[in-house]
């Protein structure tokens, strides 16, 4: 799996700041921007997430290109509506050389179940190129492939949603795969806002499990803020 930050809305924390600010401000929000001492910004953060007023939050978006997880990972993603998605076309590219795939460790790390998911997959690539070859469009021989099989993607959030996606996507409860995605999204935001993504991750970061009697029962530890 690689992970990258194409693009991320320009000093994060005052757009953000400056969005709640001009409620409240007799100036306008590009005096705002240039004008607000750090100290504000960081007080006018700590309230919006502290009373959760978090559509300021909005007006920031991070950009990220996701390479190398599976279909299965691509299938959850997308769950997550309020964020925009370019995804690599089974209907216009074709795996006539083959075809990459996400093996789970539970797979790879059996000998038996390592040889009948490669064994699967390759008469799955074979069937697939044959129809290829008998004229079968490819949006059609598609419907064979796999949840395995390897994509890329474009994922555009703004911070709220990227907020809620890693205090999900993060937990234990996680499926694994998209589990590791999102951690390793949050490692590229947090840099970039450190004083919105301190505490971000899942609930047991911030406080109890929200999760109940689902609970991992192996909390992450807590994190400063």
């Amino acid at each position: 799996m690689q992970v990258e930050l194409l693009y991320h809305t320009p000093d994060p924390e005052r757009a953000v700041a400056t969005a709640a600010r001009l409620c409240y401000a007799p100036v306008g929000a590009s005096e705002l921007m240039e004008t607000m001492p750090d100290e504000k910004v960081r007080s006018v953060l700590g309230t919006i997430l502290a009373s959760g007023h978090h559509s300021t939050l909005e007006h920031a978006s991070y950009t990220f290109a996701i390479d190398g997880v599976s279909r299965a990972l691509t299938h959850q993603l997308v769950r997550h509506r309020l964020a925009s998605f370019n995804q690599q076309s089974q209907r216009y590219v074709k795996y006539k050389d083959g075809l990459d795939v996400v093996t789970p460790e539970t797979i790879a790390a059996n000998e038996e179940a390592s040889a009948l998911f490669d064994d699967v997959v390759a008469r799955t690539v074979e069937t697939y190129q044959k129809l290829l070859e008998l004229g079968v469009p490819a949006e059609d021989a598609r419907y064979i492939l796999p949840n395995a099989a390897e994509t890329k993607i474009v994922v555009t959030m703004n911070i709220r949603e990227l907020l809620h996606f890693f205090n999900v996507r993060c937990c234990n409860r996680a499926q694994w795969e998209i589990r590791d995605l999102a951690w390793k999204m949050l490692e590229l935001a947090r840099p970039t806002a450190p004083f919105i993504f301190a505490q971000a991750g899942p609930g047991c970061v911030r406080g109890a499990c929200p999760e109940g009697k689902m609970t991992c029962g192996s909390p992450y530890p807590k994190a400063e803020g």
